[in-house]
């Protein structure tokens, strides 16, 4: 990985692209050395959205079963938490080199 230009993300589990300059001031061998290296990250989200996915299909029924209010409303925001990653993975997996937006990510 050219890990000089990515940074882990201990929410999501993966690392994340964070540049010093724009992704055009670099050589296109470290261009393409980041881009490589994204594609390997990205190619893992979909798993991870996966998984997230699971857990929150087995706190549902777990908050189905719950008769405890405040229990619930935990099982709830961890529910809601979930999600939120879910949320953040998918837009990082949009982010591909060739996106104008991509440039303020990779």
């Amino acid at each position: 990985m050219y890990q000089s230009c990515f940074v882990y993300d201990e929410r999501l589990d993966i690392h994340v692209p964070s540049l010093d300059r724009p992704f055009e001031d670099y050589g296109v061998e470290e261009r393409l050395a980041m881009i490589e290296s994204w594609e390997n990250i990205r190619g893992r989200i979909p798993t991870k959205v996966m998984a997230l996915e699971r857990l929150i299909e087995r706190k549902l029924s777990e908050m189905g079963n719950e008769n405890d209010f405040e229990k619930s409303c935990q099982i709830n925001g961890e529910i809601a938490e979930l999600a939120s990653q879910i949320h953040d993975l998918q837009i990082w997996y949009r982010v591909s080199q060739d996106e104008p937006t991509a440039r303020t990510h990779l």
